[in-house]
């Protein structure tokens, strides 16, 4: 029976082929999206971007408190993945 299932998702390899690249690309993604030392460079650059004058004040907290709200939830992903 396993030849014949085998035989008959032939066809289908290289859909299985591109769904594991599409994950392999997905889970990158996700590792550099919810990397803590990324999230940390941005919220420098942020500082920065403030202290030079380049940003006004409630930009900066709208984006601080969304970087934020993806460290946590990075931590949350990489805690239930265990």
């Amino acid at each position: 029976m396993g030849l014949l299932s085998g035989l008959l998702t032939l066809p289908l390899a290289p859909l299985r082929g591109t769904v594991a690249v599409a994950e392999q690309i997905r889970q990158q993604a996700m590792r550099e999206y919810y990397d803590p030392g990324r999230i940390q460079r941005q919220l420098e650059d942020i500082e920065r971007l403030r202290s030079e004058g380049l940003i006004d004040e409630a930009d900066a907290e709208a984006l601080e408190e969304e970087l934020l709200e993806r460290l946590l939830a990075g931590r949350e992903l990489m805690e239930g993945g265990r």
